[in-house]
């Protein structure tokens, strides 16, 4: 579409013509990058390798008419199912050649999230949950024997983890469906006792797994051992069709993610070996004696992939809408700032500075920290998989690195997802009316990101969580043990705690690294002495943590915050010189940023005054001017192509207005009938009512 004669007009003897001029100031704003692009790039992907693995996949999955994405916005939710599968499907070729189970893999799926959710999701249920719980809960020879039977390979074989009940969610302890053992089959019977008890919200029930890694309740000799994981073949891996004492349903259209079959499963006492029982931790032997696992977490380690997953998503997805809502910033003008002047780019305007990059530099601090996360995830699942369970001490050790883990994936994943959420919708709103329209993306967006906030732990409840596993440690510090991990700073409480500013400089990394350590070690260890007082006073263990649920939140927000902003500082420690002027200043305004939304400890144990607190909000403002600059080279260092933006006010070249123009009529083609053309016919056209006279009498 070209330029008609209304675009152009004079303005004090100047031409403007606002729907060609966005590429000028685009380009403008990309000149304006006082670092190498590229170096910058390798290093949110950690490693130029990283880069071109990416780079090379990418290209060929634009290419791939299979991932064609022009009308994802416009799909009912039963032809995204099926155009999700479809995908799925040409998925495997990539998979395979990645190698399924490897972190290659993962590097692919996170990024597709942005062309179809629900196929990454639909995978990751199989590979991040039901393949992980067979290979982290199963022994080797049960993993080697469901690898023989094709669950890698996904021939005759999809996966699912019935974990949720209707009944039951984050409470994964409670859980009701029974998996009860018979001496004399030497089989376990796994069964429904109720309505509550049934399995929901599991992704692939409905249409596509014939097995699912079952969490049910261990019952020997009447005796309820808790909950375990067993696998349970749901349909016939030839015909497809329900097993005998199988029920499944669909729950239907959802929020958002519409093409993930998410179901409902009920057994029927339906009958499985003893061995399809996933033993690496717990086992019951054919005489029916039960060996407890040496902490009942490692039951449900297949959860903390999700976990850590979704803490890296949190900067995949962040990044995307940051990067369309800052270049949209760049080339949109409204009014003026300058009396007298052409209009202001609404990046010019200093509140839209402070709207959106210091999300920007969130999003930054998020991949750090969950890039840091990722490696002791890695860590972790090598130890797991060699682990000798007769050797007392490393099971000891590996118990704590798991406690590790699961405290400090609980607390990433929550605050994470749900600064990804404000992300979102906050880029949304900054983009105007045009933020509200389907063709940009953001409420497709919106709606199939929320979702995370809930599944895999609901997010106040793995803050509790984590807040619970922090005064754990603070108790361990007050008895004169070491605390080893994140939580390590703890250890100094004494040169801590009454810490405060004085003459330090709020500009200086090292502290801001401070600052946070302090007040979230005193807050740590208040709520560590609070619990210990409540049980001097008879008060249970559960009555204690439970007084202390708003201090139990409030900690584990302090703590990942203070673990993503130092994670953020060592990464740009060991950054390319070339970026790191530019990368410091990203990280001083994300932790000075912080310290403004999180003020009242800072205030409360004394590391600030009021005079500091001001001189953080002018510094915020400041550092946003500083980056302000840079953030259209920041963003274009993301390396996110138009294709998996999919958002035409967003794109590379800054023709927001031709590129929106263009979406709009190729997806709503101008001419094109009226579908509901007969009702306003029958309204517009309808013969007015009129009264009949009665004749005069």
């Amino acid at each position: 579409m070209k330029a008609n004669n209304t675009a152009s007009l004079l303005k004090d003897g100047k031409e403007l013509n606002t729907f060609t001029r966005p590429a000028s100031d685009m380009q403008a704003e990309r000149d304006r990058t006082s670092f190498p692009v590229r170096e910058m790039t390798h290093f949110f992907n950690n490693g130029k390798e990283n880069t071109e693995f990416l780079e090379k996949l990418f290209e060929r999955i634009q290419r791939d008419p299979a991932f064609n994405n022009k009308d994802f916005y416009d799909l009912d939710y039963k032809p995204l199912r099926q155009r999700t599968f479809e995908q799925i499907g040409r998925m495997w070729s990539y998979l395979d050649e990645l190698g399924a189970d490897s972190p290659l893999a993962r590097r692919f799926l996170s990024p597709f999230g942005m062309i179809n959710p629900s196929a990454q999701t639909r995978v990751s249920v199989h590979y991040g949950l039901f393949v992980s719980a067979l290979r982290g809960q199963g022994t080797d020879k049960q993993y080697e024997f469901w690898k023989s039977q094709g669950c890698l390979s996904l021939n005759r074989f999809y996966g699912c983890f019935g974990m949720t009940e209707l009944g039951h969610g984050s409470n994964v302890a409670e859980l009701e469906t029974t998996a009860t053992f018979d001496r004399a089959t030497d089989e376990f019977i796994i069964h429904t006792p109720n309505t509550a008890a049934t399995k929901w919200w599991i992704g692939g029930a409905a249409h596509s797994s014939n097995h699912t890694v079952c969490f049910a309740r261990l019952i020997v000799d009447g005796k309820d051992y808790g909950v375990r994981n067993f696998v349970v073949p749901l349909r016939d891996p030839e015909s497809h069709n329900l097993l005998p004492g199988i029920a499944v349903g669909d729950i239907g259209k959802k929020m958002g993610r519409d093409g993930i079959d998410n179901g409902w499963i009920q057994f029927s006492n339906v009958r499985i070996p003893r061995t399809y029982m996933l033993m690496r931790y717990s086992q019951v032997t054919p005489e029916g004696k039960v060996i407890e696992p040496p902490l009942a977490q490692l039951t449900y380690g297949a959860l903390i992939n999700g976990r850590v997953a979704m803490a890296y998503d949190s900067w995949v997805w962040a990044r995307r809408f940051l990067t369309i809502a800052l270049r949209y910033a760049a080339v949109r003008r409204q009014f003026s700032s300058t009396e007298g002047r052409e209009e202001s780019k609404l990046l010019d305007y200093v509140l839209h500075q402070r709207r959106l990059i210091p999300l920007l530099a969130q999003a930054i601090g998020i991949e750090a920290a969950a890039t840091e996360l990722y490696r002791l995830f890695d860590e972790v699942t090598h130890h797991q998989a060699s682990l000798d369970t007769s050797d007392r001490k490393a099971v000891s050790d590996m118990v704590d690195k798991t406690k590790e883990l699961f405290s400090l994936s609980a607390g990433l994943k929550a605050f994470s997802t749900w600064a990804t959420v404000d992300t979102i919708d906050e880029c949304r709103q900054a983009c105007g009316g045009l933020g509200y329209l389907s063709a940009t993306g953001f409420g497709q967006g919106f709606d199939d990101w929320v979702v995370n906030c809930t599944w895999e732990g609901d997010n106040n409840v793995l803050c509790l969580s984590a807040g619970r596993s922090l005064i754990q440690s603070g108790c361990k510090v007050l008895d004169g043990k070491h605390v080893t991990g994140a939580a390590d700073y703890l250890g100094r409480i004494k040169t801590l705690r009454g810490k405060s500013l004085a003459s330090g400089d709020l500009r200086d990394p090292k502290v801001l690294v401070g600052a946070w350590e302090s007040v979230a070690a005193q807050a740590v260890m208040d709520a560590a002495e609070a619990y210990k007082k409540l049980r001097a006073r008879g008060v249970s263990d559960k009555a204690a943590f439970e007084e202390l649920s708003i201090d139990r939140f409030n900690i584990a927000r302090l703590h990942t915050r203070c673990f993503q902003i130092k994670a953020l500082f060592r990464k740009i420690a060991n950054a390319n010189p070339s970026i790191q002027k530019v990368l410091t200043n990203v990280g001083l305004l994300f932790a000075l940023w912080s310290i403004e939304k999180n003020g009242s400890p800072f205030l409360q144990y004394g590391f600030l005054t009021s005079d500091d607190m001001n001189k953080v909000i002018d510094l915020v403002t400041f550092y946003c001017g500083e980056v302000r600059d840079q953030v259209i080279g920041i963003t274009d260092s993301f390396n996110i192509s138009d294709f998996f933006l999919n958002s035409p006010i967003g794109n590379y070249d800054g023709n927001a207005y031709e590129n929106l123009m263009d979406s709009v009529t190729e997806r709503n083609v101008p001419g094109t009938p009226c579908p509901y053309q007969d009702a306003m016919n029958a309204f517009f056209k309808r013969t007015p009512y009129e009264q009949p006279r009665l004749d005069e009498i």
